[in-house]
Order: C-alpha cells, then structure tokens, then sequence
C-alpha cells in the first residue's frame, strides 16, 4: 500500500506540475490581448486627433487664404478711391483757379502804393492805398488757402479779412470764397448764409449769379430742396443772362 500510494502522490505531483504552464500561458494570452485592444484604441484615439488636427489646419489655411483675398480687394478699392479723391481734388483746384481768373477780370483794380514823398495834402488818399494794399495781401493770403485745400484756414481768414477790411472792393469776393470754403467742409448752412450775403449787400456785383447759384447747391446738399428750388427761381428771374442763370435753368428741368 504504501507503495502505490507513494506513486499515486507522485503522478498527481507531476500532473499539476505540467498543469502549471498551461495556465500560465492562457493568463499571458489574455493580459496580452488586452494590451493589444488597448493600444488599438490609444492608436485609434490619437488618429482620430491627428485627423482632427489636420482638419482644423485646412479650415485655418483656407480661412488664411480667404484673408488674403480680400485684404487683395479691399486694396485694390483703396487704390480706386485714393485716385478718384486725388482727381476730384485736382478738378476742385482747376475750378477753383478758372472761376478766381474770371472773377478777378472783373473786380476794381487795387489803388498803387503810396508815395514817401507825396505831399501832405494827399495823405488821405495815400492811407487809402495802403489800406487797400493791405487788403490786397490778405485776400491773397486767405485765397491761397483755397487753392490748397485748406478750407478751415481759408474759413479763418476771410472771416479775418471780413472784420479788418470792411470798405475794401474785394469783400464781395471774401464773402464768396468763404462760403465756398465752407461748402467744401460741408457747414452747407452756413455756406447759404455767406453766399446769400454776397446777394443781399451787392446785388449788382458779377459775382452775385454765382452767390446765388452756390446758395442753391448749399441748400440743396443741406436737405432743403424747396428753398433750393425757389433761389434757382430767382438767379433766373434776376440774372437771366448770366451762366449761372443758365445752369440753374437746366436745374429747374430736371426736377
């Protein structure tokens, strides 16, 4: 007895013993498998950022590009606009230059300097020249400001020349280039004013059609088409032969 159960004990032994390799090979299978699944997964979630990634930088890189475009066409409207100002500032200056030579054909001429040596009996007439020369370099002055676009200069200046030179035979035009200035900043209100002054205190001045065609245009650009409409009435009922009257005829026709 002894005997065999010693066998016994000993094949059970060996049994168990190559029992034991075995499942530690189905335990490593296993672990090994869901290390695989895991990685699957860890690559499957960092393919799914890098796609996401790559996404996102396609959505960036077109967005970039649309940018460019149209930073492109707002420049190329730039470049329109700076030209389009730079040939209505030039027409304004060409205007501004033809209408002053053609004005001026028509103004008094200025009293010549006086004379050191003139007698004493002529000092009332020698105060008057250098009245009206003094005159004379202030308008020119203020004018100047015109022909550069400098309106709220010019505004200034005639407003100056205004107050210290209220005889001389230019206020007329003084008045007038100062509401012109004053157009050009869009003070349409008082551009009317000026212009309709000029109308009021020298009626018979050649620059009043012009006066009253430019206190139209004021009150036009003002919002007051009605009073627009009833001075273009009068410059053609009062000064029906000049240019001014004409344009403002073509005006009423078209309304």
């Amino acid at each position: 007895m002894p005997g065999r159960f010693h066998l016994k004990a000993v094949a059970a032994a060996c049994l168990f013993a190559l029992a034991l390799p075995a499942r530690a090979g189905l335990f490593d299978d296993a672990e090994a498998r869901a290390r695989i699944e895991k990685l699957r997964t860890d690559v499957s979630a960092m393919q799914q950022t890098v796609d996401t990634a790559s996404k996102n930088q396609l959505d960036f890189a077109n967005q970039v590009e649309a940018i460019k475009a149209e930073l492109a066409k707002l420049r190329g409207q730039l470049e329109v606009l700076a030209n389009d100002v730079d040939t209505t500032q030039k027409r304004q200056k060409d205007f501004y230059v033809d209408l002053d030579t053609r004005l001026r054909k028509l103004e008094p001429v200025s009293a010549a300097p006086a004379d050191a040596g003139l007698p004493s009996g002529e000092a009332t007439g020698s105060k008057t020249a250098l009245d009206e020369n003094a005159a004379a370099r202030d308008y020119e002055l203020a004018l100047g400001f015109v022909k550069a676009g400098r309106y709220r200069d010019a505004v200034t200046a005639f407003a100056a020349f205004n107050r210290n030179h209220a005889g001389s035979t230019r206020q007329p035009s003084a008045h007038f280039w100062q509401a012109s200035s004053h157009f050009q900043l869009r003070e349409f209100t008082k551009a009317a004013d000026q212009y309709a002054r000029v109308v009021a205190s020298w009626p018979n001045d050649p620059k009043a059609p012009d006066a009253m065609l430019g206190q139209a245009n004021a009150q036009f650009e003002a919002g007051d088409a009605k009073a627009a409409n009833k001075t273009l009435e009068a410059l053609v009922q009062q000064y029906p032969k000049s240019s001014a009257a004409q344009t403002g005829q073509q005006r009423l026709k078209k309304k």
